[in-house]
């Protein structure tokens, strides 16, 4: 199965975002991707909660979401929106990070909000609380499809493996974690995680990011690590996508995860223990 990653360097304007991310789609479609995944916040990437109130919306409003979900239908591909940032209407104003499963008939299948938030001081001078802007999910999502049971995470999930093990045990094949990730943490942590991910489980990870410098015209500018990857079952990079956005493609070879799982089938090993007092 061939598939495509769209590594992306959005700005914090939704609109103009969302003309670049439609021609990539469109490219790696023709291109003959049956499959296609986009970023983390594919519609905006903003340090101001402010800027973001003025331009996001309502999942059922969100015209990034419409868009893809017609363009999914017309090029006849499943599309991983990473995530999109979505008003929630509740009381604290705060948004949803939420990632989105479109079918080839431009239907919903899944809808997963990130349940991990990015609260940390990487650097004396980088601190992030995205839970100052985001609420968090609290609900795990595996979506069933035609060519595999994929399980939904979203960046900083990555640190939390029982979260993929929960994913796995409910039938995971492919595990997606879409990223706007630090460049600091990036390079010193990122294909470590990631590759680690897939050898404990026996999946494929596809990992599509966010690059670059991510231009604002009112206010301070935000930098994330690029390198979208893919990883094989058995913990192979099998693409590196660098710091260039565009579309990235690469071939999906299911039958890799059986192989993997029969070598070492450590998902079936699991014992309970008692925990340390």
């Amino acid at each position: 199965m061939k598939a495509a990653i769209l590594q992306l360097n959005v700005t914090d304007d939704p609109a103009g975002n969302l003309i670049s991310t439609r021609a990539m789609l469109k490219d790696a479609a023709n291109q003959g991707a049956e499959f296609v995944l986009t970023p983390e916040v594919s519609n905006c990437i903003s340090t101001s909660r402010s800027h973001q109130d003025s331009v996001l919306y309502f999942e059922e409003d969100d015209p990034t979401l419409a868009a893809l979900r017609l363009d999914a239908k017309q090029l006849g591909v499943w599309l991983l929106i990473g995530s999109l940032g979505l008003k929630t209407g509740d009381d604290d104003g705060r948004f949803a990070n939420r990632s989105f499963l479109i079918d080839p008939k431009g239907e919903i299948v899944a809808r997963y909000d990130k349940i991990h938030m990015f609260d940390v001081q990487v650097t004396p001078t980088e601190t992030w609380k995205e839970s100052a802007a985001y609420r968090p999910g609290d609900r795990a999502v595996m979506a069933r499809t035609p060519f595999a049971n994929i399980g939904m995470a979203i960046c900083y999930d990555v640190r939390f493996p029982e979260l993929f093990q929960a994913l796995v045990e409910a039938g995971a094949q492919i595990l997606t974690v879409p990223a706007a990730f630090s460049p600091v943490t990036g390079a010193a942590h990122w294909h470590t995680l990631l590759r680690a991910r897939a050898i404990e489980t026996g999946c494929f990870v596809i990992a599509p990011a966010q690059t670059g410098t991510h231009a604002s015209e009112q206010h301070k500018t935000r930098d994330t690590y690029g390198h979208s990857l893919v990883v094989a079952p058995w913990g192979e990079v099998i693409l590196d996508a660098g710091t260039a956005a565009g579309v990235y493609e690469f071939e999906l070879d299911l039958a890799l995860i059986n192989e993997a799982r029969a070598k070492v089938p450590s998902m079936s090993h699991k014992r309970p223990f008692k925990r340390p007092e």
